[in-house]
This record gives C-alpha cells, sequence and structure tokens, in this order.
C-alpha cells in the first residue's frame, strides 16, 4: 500500500540494532541465550546426550591407546638386546602378550571409529530436525505477527533469521558442541594419564603448553572485534546491494551509478580488511599448536631421555608422552574455535527467539464465523486509528456503503484512504470505533473469515514462480480450465497468452518478460476468479496504457456488478462511474456524494478534479 511507515534501516535489520544481537558483549546474554536454546531442544536432548557420551567415550578409548602402546613397547623392549657389561644378551619377546595388547589397541581404537561415527550420524540428524523446526517455527510465527511488526522491521532482518541464523545454530549444534566434549574430554583424559605415568613429564608438557595458552589467549581477544567488525560490514554491504539491486533502474536514470560504485567499494575495502585481520588471527591458532606440539615434543625428549638413563621410566612412557602431547595440545586450539562458535551460536540463537516472542495476533480459535452469504454491506463506525498511538491517522471516520456500491476513496496522499482499507480487512486493529460487514462486527469474527470475503487488486502486481494457470487460480479450489479462460478474456489477456509457447502453461520466472501492464492484468483476473462479495482496487490501472486501460475498466465495471467494491484512485476520470465517492483529508471524511453532485458543490473534490485537468 502507497503510505509510508517507520523508516528502516538498510543493514537488514530495525534501527540501532546490533546485527550481532549483543550475545557476544553480555555473558548474562550468552547463559541466558544458551539456556533457552538448550530448553528449545529439550525434546531431543536425549539423542543428543547419547550422542555426546558416544563422543566422550570413544575419546576415552583413544586416551587409552597411548598407554597401552607404552605396555606394548616395553614387552618389545625387554626382548631385545641389552647390553650388559659389555656382552649382548638377548631375550625373547613374548608373542602372546604382544598379539594381546595389539589386538587390544585394535578393538579400542575401532570401537571409537564406531562411536565417533554413532555422534557424527546422530548429530547431524538431529540438528537438521531442529534447524527445519526452528524455520518452521519462524515460517507459522511470520502468519500470526501483526502487519505492524513488518512496519518497523526490514523483510532482509527477517529472512536473515530464516537462513543466516538458523544455519549458524545448526552448523554450532553438529559441530561445535560434540567437538567441545571431546575435545575437554580428550584434553582432561591426557592430563590425567600424564599424569599417571610420570608427573615430572606431564609437568614438562604442560609447562611447554603454556606459552601456547597465553598466546592463543591474546589472539582471541584481539581477533574477537575483528570477528564483529566483520558481520557488521557484511550487513551492511548486503544492504547496499539489496537497495541498489532493487532500485537498479532509478540508479541508472540519475546517474548514480558512480556514487554506488564509491559506496560498495567503500563497504568491500572495510570488509576485506576486518575479515582478513580476523581471518589472519585466528589462522595462527593452528600454527601455534603445531609450535606448541613441537616444543612439547622436544621438552618431552630432553628430559625424558635423562630420566630414562637414570632408569626413573621405561622407553615405553616416553612413547606414550610422545602421543600425549599431541593429544594434551590440540584440544586447545579445537576448544578455542568451539567457543569462538558458541558466541556467533548465542548471537544468532537470541535474534531468533526475539523474533518468536515478538507479541503475536489475537488467538481466534475460540471465534465462529457468522458471515453466511454476505451481501456486502458495509459500515464504518466513528472509527479511530493510528499506526503509533501518539499519531492517530484516522481521526472519526463514519461512512455506510450499501451492498453492491462501487464507492470510490479520494484524497491527498496521507489522507488515510490506503488506512481506511487496511482496517476494513482487518491488517489493523482499530484504536476506537466499529467496522461492520452485513451488520457483523468484522473484530467478533476470525480475520481469515474477514479476508475470505475481500478480492483485492493492488499497484504493486505480485506473482510467484509457477505457470500463469497457477498464478490466476492462486489458492481458489476447484476452479474449472473454461473459468480461467473465461477471466483471461474478460480483461484482454487470453489472445496474449495463447501466443505463448506453452499457453497457459509458461511458467513465470525470471526468463519470462512481462510487461507491468500485462502483470496487472494477471492480477486482475486472479480477483475475478476469487469471485468474493467485496472488492478493493488500489490503483488498479496505474500501470497499464490509456487503451489497455479501457478495456480493463470495462473489465472491472464487469467485475463490480453485484459486489461492493471500493476503488482507490488518483486519476479522478477512472471513478466518475462511482455510486459513491468519499473524499477524505487528514483521516476524516470531508465530502461524499457522486460525481456530478461534488462538482456542484465547488468544494475541495471540484479543485482535486479540475487540478488534474490544470496540471495536465
Amino acid at each position: 500500500m502507497s503510505e509510508p511507515r517507520v523508516k528502516q534501516t538498510s543493514q537488514g535489520g530495525p534501527m540501532g540494532r546490533n546485527p550481532l544481537g549483543g550475545a557476544v558483549e553480555n555473558p548474562q546474554n550468552f547463559q541466558r541465550t544458551m539456556t533457552k536454546l538448550l530448553g528449545y531442544c529439550r525434546n531431543y536432548l536425549p539423542a543428543i546426550a547419547i550422542a555426546l557420551i558416544a563422543a566422550a567415550v570413544g575419546t576415552v578409548l583413544q586416551i587409552i591407546g597411548p598407554d597401552k602402546l607404552k605396555d606394548l613397547t616395553n614387552e618389545i623392549m625387554q626382548g631385545l638386546p641389552a647390553m650388559i657389561q659389555g656382552k649382548p644378551v638377548l631375550g625373547s619377546i613374548d608373542l602372546n602378550a604382544v598379539s594381546k595388547i595389539a589386538w587390544i589397541l585394535v578393538v579400542f581404537y575401532g570401537v571409537s571409529l564406531l562411536l565417533n561415527y554413532l555422534q557424527s550420524l546422530i548429530m547431524a540428524t538431529v540438528t537438521q530436525i531442529i534447524s527445519k523446526k526452528m524455520r518452521t517455527d519462524i515460517a507459522q510465527k511470520v502468519n500470526r505477527l501483526p502487519l505492524k511488526y513488518f512496519d518497523s522491521t526490514s523483510y532482509g532482518d527477517v529472512l536473515s533469521r530464516v537462513t543466516n541464523d538458523v544455519d549458524a545454530i545448526g552448523q554450532t549444534l553438529n559441530q561445535s558442541i560434540g567437538t567441545l566434549i571431546t575435545s575437554v574430554t580428550m584434553l582432561i583424559g591426557s592430563l590425567i594419564m600424564m599424569f599417571y605415568n610420570s608427573w615430572l613429564l606431564a609437568l614438562t608438557a604442560v609447562g611447554a603448553s603454556v606459552v601456547g595458552v597465553v598466546l592463543m589467549t591474546v589472539i582471541m581477544k584481539g581477533s574477537q572485534k575483528y570477528f564483529r567488525e566483520q558481520q557488521e560490514e557484511l550487513g551492511r554491504i548486503n544492504g547496499q546491494i539489496e537497495e541498489v539491486y532493487t532500485g537498479h533502474n532509478v540508479v541508472k536514470v540519475y546517474n548514480g551509478s558512480r556514487e554506488a560504485q564509491e559506496n560498495f567499494e567503500k563497504s568491500n575495502t572495510n570488509l576485506y580488511s576486518s575479515a582478513w585481520k580476523s581471518q589472519f588471527l585466528s589462522g595462527l591458532m593452528m600454527p601455534l599448536m603445531n609450535f606448541v606440539g613441537n616444543l612439547g615434543y622436544a621438552a618431552v625428549c630432553v628430559v625424558g631421555a635423562a630420566l630414562a638413563v637414570e632408569g626413573k621410566i621405561t622407553f615405553g612412557v616416553i612413547v606414550a608422552f610422545m602421543m600425549y602431547v599431541r593429544l594434551f595440545t590440540q584440544p586447545l586450539a579445537q576448544i578455542a574455535q568451539a567457543m569462538n562458535n558458541l558466541q556467533r551460536t548465542a548471537a544468532a540463537s537470541e535474534r531468533v527467539f526475539e523474533f518468536l516472542d515478538e507479541a503475536e495476533l489475537e488467538n481466534e480459535s475460540e471465534k465462529q464465523s457468522s458471515l453466511v452469504g454476505v451481501q456486502g454491506e458495509v459500515e464504518f463506525k466513528q472509527v479511530k486509528f493510528g499506526y503509533t498511538p501518539d499519531k492517530p491517522v484516522i481521526h472519526d471516520f463514519s461512512a455506510k456503503i450499501k451492498a453492491g456500491q462501487k464507492v470510490a476513496i479520494v484524497g491527498p496522499t496521507g489522507a488515510g484512504k490506503t488506512t481506511m482499507v487496511n482496517l476494513l480487512m482487518r491488517f489493523y486493529e482499530l484504536d476506537a470505533g466499529e467496522i461492520c460487514i452485513d451488520g457483523v462486527p468484522i473484530h467478533e469474527i476470525p480475520r481469515e473469515d474477514v479476508h475470505a470475503q475481500f478480492s483485492m487488486v493492488l499497484q504493486d502486481t505480485w506473482l510467484f514462480e509457477g505457470t500463469i494457470r497457477d498464478n490466476i487460480i492462486y489458492s481458489k479450489q476447484g476452479v474449472t480450465e473454461e473459468e480461467v479462460v473465461k477471466a483471461c478474456q474478460t480483461v484482454g489477456l487470453h489472445h496474449f497468452i495463447k501466443t505463448l509457447p506453452q499457453g497457459y502453461d509458461t511458467l513465470l520466472n525470471d526468463k519470462a518478460s512481462l510487461s507491468e501492464g500485462q502483470k496487472q492484468l494477471l492480477t486482475i483476473a486472479r480477483a475475478m476468479i476469487q469471485d468474493a462479495p467485496l472488492l478493493i482496487l488500489d490503483e488498479a490501472t496505474s500501470s497499464v496504457d490509456t487503451r489497455t486501460e479501457r478495456m480493463v475498466q470495462a473489465a472491472m465495471d464487469q467485475l463490480t456488478v453485484g459486489r461492493t467494491s471500493f476503488v482507490i484512485a488518483h486519476r479522478l476520470s477512472t471513478i466518475k462511474n462511482a455510486d459513491l465517492i468519499l473524499v477524505m483529508e487528514d483521516g476524516d471524511i470531508i465530502e461524499s456524494g457522486s460525481h456530478e453532485e461534488l462538482l456542484a458543490r465547488k468544494g475541495f473534490y471540484a479543485d482535486l478534479y479540475n487540478n488534474q485537468f490544470e496540471a495536465a
């Protein structure tokens, strides 16, 4: 509809909203949001718990592996030649013991593999189910939200919650939580096993890792702000691309391509800078952990060799520690990455739950429809309404329209014409007053039953990807081919459709080239197919040429016969044959009557009508 509402930002969200949702900054928000996410997933928590237990047990088996490898090494070493008093002494290798330990290792690592596979399978299944449920809940929520919510929230912001935010949540549940559990288990388990084998070597390995932990903490703090900047710039550049793409005709006409390009280059450069810094710093973690691991290897080798020479540890302990050092240092980077992902998920979850917690339309399941055999009598009784409480748009609107009348609503921009139609269809609730259809107040019946009484043709055409036939029929059930053809013949569209290769089965998509007038004719044919007792036309002929306008106007005259119709028009020449003309200004009816009556009064309507010819 044509009247402006609250200003929206181009960053894909309401004004003043942080694209990251604020969860990264506030630990309390993080805990509250993650608790809410767990509550949302409560039906799937048993499956998630099984997956995490499987991951933990599989990790424990991996941790025990090096200890068994130590025993295997010691068994082999006992059978190798040893230098005793300068003479080699051959010992026998206990092949049964070696074989037994080797099979234990095979079983441990095999079971660990199966458990990790089970964990991945369960988490992948559960996360996709949760993501699907979340997208479904958001889609259903959209249908339950009042229209005023979208007056202050951009469509791009809602779409971002369905796609980007839900995907971020799904990826974290699928990867980061399992990784976090296995990494923590690996870290604690390897630490316990190291102290179990040799506390001195354990302290050596931990001491070497402290350097890496300190450096990693510094890098995480430094990279976090660049990740935030990256998300902000990404939202900004997406908003700019969306604006330029949707308004590319205006950009071209006003030679704004250079300015648009400069703005894009500026945002793109900022995005490159923040993305490069964040990725570079986060990319340092793995090389840093490799350095820490190599440092741990060197320290364990030096200290372990000294202890082995003194006979305080066996050679197998050194072999086990070489593996434990890797198992101990590797989880550190994984834990850091998992925590970053959890922070990002908290931000995404906060945005999703913020949307799901928005105030909904009143539950009308208990209301019963009393609109049967609607004749089309409509009455407005002292209607008052404002999109915001402090700015009323409709002050005291009263009018009575008889069944079958063609009512034209005229007035300057911002007079309240479109608002009145929105109220009639219950897109908004009244602040005061009452609207009745056939004497029944519309607030006493379900909205869907109110909407079912209307067909609507707006200024902006709306077509979806599908055949021409599907676009005309839309949600109407039981429509025959003859009815579709008759509707198209009435609006003068049948001949054009028959010239198309697939006729009514032609698929409408980006490749199908239809003029704005042809798109408008399709929407008019759709309104005819709906065959509702009330009709709303909001500048329905604004996109067609004069010749087509006459054809459409004739079709509209046929369509309005026997139906109550409301016509919002700026070209007053198109509503001269209206039964009743309501002239609105500042939310009130200031004149009403037929075209001839209003001209004879030489009032506001007469000035509007005469001024359009003077302007021409």
